[in-house]
């Protein structure tokens, strides 16, 4: 199965692992809650579903990488420990708790009394600790330490093909987890990417060449290899180098993508990328001041320039749809707000101060999210809205002494800022889309490009809300012919095996 597939049986899991009865006993009883074993190539994700189940399901996640441990640090240390059997007195070897199990009574006591303990390359420990990952998997524990009720075991490994250091499991330990396959596949990972902002030239790119998304090569020069976590790595460093003014070249790009000829691809792609924003003057056709040579140079490019042009469009929109997602975010989370301090002002007494039941309020989200940050429940994004919206609550606090009424008029002065900038942002983004449409009918007219086009937008989280909550007569007109059940599929099926010329247009819908 694919790595999405992997998630989603992951959290059907833990779901039934963790449901209880009546009395309050699991379903499922511990002994036969088998541990989850994945199996796949390296860096296709499997670490980072687990962050995400986590999250999703409001559970605690303990993450090890077992190989980076000694048989000290995983069973615990021995020590001597006198013991009377018989009348007569013994020394007995006994042990220190383990440090992962140590991990766990920490979450619990962190206020996670269930989560997912979670061990990557399981089957690429050393000659000292095999045994011991044999014991863990057989009967949930390390040395004399059990792993604690409604703590889910799940485990990581890659197949031999990619590890010299893989050990086989025997059939007495598979036959107590339940293994799952898990394989690289691109169209999975390019949603996640969406939702990861990875850079617009990288997804460009693997748009084009999808066949070196996930490639493993050996021959006399070594391995050679390119693999998901390389791309997104990759992603994270360009934007950094981005904000620094530093430029990404072929060798920086191999560093990541270890496999020569696919690097150089990519390195020759990017700088075209580049120049194609500058020469198809990407800013003036979202103000709607589109040069006619644009449109005379458009006609004579190739495929993969016209789709470059496409991407980059959508890479420009899109950074107004994700500041559009944020502000909103943060309006959304202070209209509650107001809302509530509305309703307790309403029930404060004559003499009550509406200041400190304001910074009440406050404090009860400054708490819950220190909460949320501490046992990892937010994404990037949730985070940074959070952290705004409690700023601008402080710097809107009411001065003391103001009655009910003028105390909620002064909170309520910059929500109304924040709002005027939520609609003249939505506004102005509203009209580069529309900007963007007139150039892509003029350009494309109702070809592939334009299928591309829309299927992008219908297919982005931040740009489908934007698309929801602002009409955009253009986006319904084209959605309406162009995405069309089993003709959209096999549209897109043709322009990812690069079977359609960009000369050739699509009739009778």
């Amino acid at each position: 199965m694919n790595i999405k597939q992997a998630k989603e049986e992951v959290i059907h899991t833990v779901k039934a692992y963790l449901k209880k009865d009546d009395r309050g006993e699991y379903v499922i009883p511990v002994i036969r809650q088998r541990p989850l074993l994945l199996l796949g190539a390296p860096g296709i994700g499997k670490t980072q579903i687990m962050e995400q189940i986590a999250r999703e399901c409001r559970i605690g996640l303990v993450a090890y990488t077992i190989t980076h441990h000694t048989r000290q640090s995983a069973v615990g240390l021995p020590f001597i420990k006198e013991q009377i059997f018989g009348g007569q007195e013994f020394s007995v070897t006994e042990y220190t708790m383990s440090e992962i199990i140590a991990s766990v009574y920490r979450e619990i006591e962190a206020g996670q009394p269930e989560g997912i303990l979670f061990i990557d390359e399981i089957n690429c420990v050393s000659e000292t600790l095999a045994p011991t990952m044999l014991q863990f998997l057989q009967c949930k524990s390390f040395g004399n330490q059990s792993v604690p009720e409604g703590w889910i075991i799940v485990a990581a490994g890659n197949p031999p093909e990619y590890n010299k250091s893989v050990r086989d499991f025997d059939m007495v330990t598979l036959d107590r987890v339940r293994r799952i396959g898990v394989e690289a596949d691109y169209t999975v990972w390019r949603d996640y990417a969406r939702q990861q902002h990875i850079n617009s030239g990288i997804l460009s790119y693997l748009e084009l060449r999808p066949q070196n998304f996930y490639r493993v090569q050996t021959d006399v020069d070594g391995m050679q290899f390119v693999t998901a976590r390389g791309w997104e790595d990759l992603s994270n460093l360009m934007e950094v180098y981005e904000d620094l003014g530093q430029s990404v070249d072929e060798e920086i790009i191999q560093e990541f993508l270890q496999f020569p000829e696919v690097a150089k691809d990519v390195s020759a792609y990017l700088d075209l990328y580049r120049k194609y924003e500058d020469d198809y003057a990407i800013a003036d056709i979202l103000e709607g001041t589109v040069n006619e040579e644009i449109y005379q140079r458009i006609t004579r490019a190739t495929f993969d320039e016209r789709l470059s042009v496409v991407n980059l469009l959508l890479s420009a929109l899109n950074r107004g749809f994700q500041e559009v997602a944020r502000i909103k975010s943060v309006t959304d989370r202070w209209y509650v707000f107001l809302k509530e301090y509305r309703d307790g002002l309403g029930e404060l007494s004559q003499d009550g101060d509406c200041n400190v039941l304001y910074m009440e309020l406050w404090d009860r989200r400054k708490e819950e999210f220190d909460k949320d940050k501490r046992s990892g429940f937010m994404t990037k994004q949730e985070r940074r809205c959070r952290e705004s919206l409690l700023e601008e609550l402080k710097k809107g606090r009411p001065e003391n002494g103001l009655d009910a009424n003028d105390a909620f008029s002064s909170a309520k002065d910059g929500f109304d800022d924040w709002q005027e900038r939520l609609t003249h942002l939505e506004d102005v983004t509203l009209k580069e889309l529309e900007y963007a449409f007139s150039f892509m009918e003029s350009a494309f007219q109702n070809g592939h490009e334009m299928v591309v086009f829309v299927t992008e937008l219908t297919m982005g989280a931040e740009s489908s809300a934007f698309l929801q909550d602002n009409f955009c007569q253009s986006y319904l007109k084209y959605n309406k012919e162009l995405l069309v059940g089993s003709r959209r599929a096999d549209i897109i099926s043709k322009l990812e095996e690069g079977k359609i010329r960009s000369e050739e247009h699509i009739r009778d819908f």
